[in-house]
């Protein structure tokens, strides 16, 4: 048992107990090429909240991990069969009754874990930081918290290098052999708005790639993996730790 898992706690162990700040790991359900499995954003969410917590804890963090929310938002991909989605209207409602579990039993700080990147919590956190003044909200990705350069050498947006990497480490039995995936390779809208950066909309999967991955995994390794889960677990336990110990009235400096 893991102190700082709820899954794995039972009452007797933690009812007496005060936790300064909960983590929610966020994740998806969706192809991710042919390679990887559908959970891969649930599984690298799981991993990455737990050894980041872990490092927290033993720095003397009051940490619980909460257990991972399994499905996030894949309007773009209403014909890949079985992504999952969840609207981000559903979101809301779902955090808006963690948050208010959260401020009635005295733990005010809640970092949401992301590990996909159609979720975005940002205007959620506004709407609940009103509703619940005395919560503090944030949210983080993991998977920007390292510049992957130093790690990979092809950028990876989904199951590329970077994610094929860091499954192979975490579950090499849920990984096809490499040879099987697909190359990656995607198309950009034609609008040069969107490609500069400051122009948005939606990608439509099914015609931007072929086999639902963007970013090229062919030189993924395990090594690269457990080197990139090592270097964000640190940093994000750090994080952690941070918001746990700081007191509200230090938050701005």
């Amino acid at each position: 048992m893991r102190p700082y898992i709820l899954a794995e706690c039972n009452w007797k162990s933690i009812r007496d107990l005060k936790f300064d700040v909960a983590v929610l790991p966020w994740g998806a359900c969706e192809a991710h090429n042919y390679h990887l499995p559908y959970g891969t954003d649930i599984f690298q969410a799981e991993k990455v909240a737990a050894e980041a917590a872990r490092v927290a804890w033993e720095k003397g963090a009051k940490i619980i991990v909460l257990p991972t929310i399994p499905f996030g938002v894949n309007t773009g991909q209403p014909d890949i069969l079985l992504d999952i989605n969840m609207n981000p209207s559903t979101q809301l409602k779902i955090l808006d009754d963690v948050v208010q579990v959260l401020d009635r039993q005295g733990i005010h700080k809640l970092i949401i874990l992301n590990s996909h990147g159609g979720n975005d919590f940002k205007t959620m956190i506004r709407e609940l930081g009103l509703k619940y003044p005395n919560m503090f909200l944030c949210t983080c990705n993991w998977f920007h918290s390292v510049d992957q350069k130093q790690f990979f050498e092809n950028r990876d947006d989904h199951a590329g290098e970077m994610e094929t990497s860091v499954m192979l480490h975490l579950t090499p039995d849920l990984v096809l052999p490499l040879s099987e995936a697909g190359d990656g390779k995607a198309k950009k809208f034609t609008f040069s708005a969107m490609r500069e950066g400051w122009g948005w909309a939606e990608r439509r999967w099914s015609a931007v790639t072929r086999d639902t991955g963007v970013g090229n995994p062919e030189k993924a390794t395990a090594e690269k993996g457990a080197r990139f889960f090592e270097a964000v677990t640190v940093k994000v336990g750090a994080f952690f730790y941070e918001v746990a110990v700081t007191a509200r009235e230090d938050f701005y400096a």
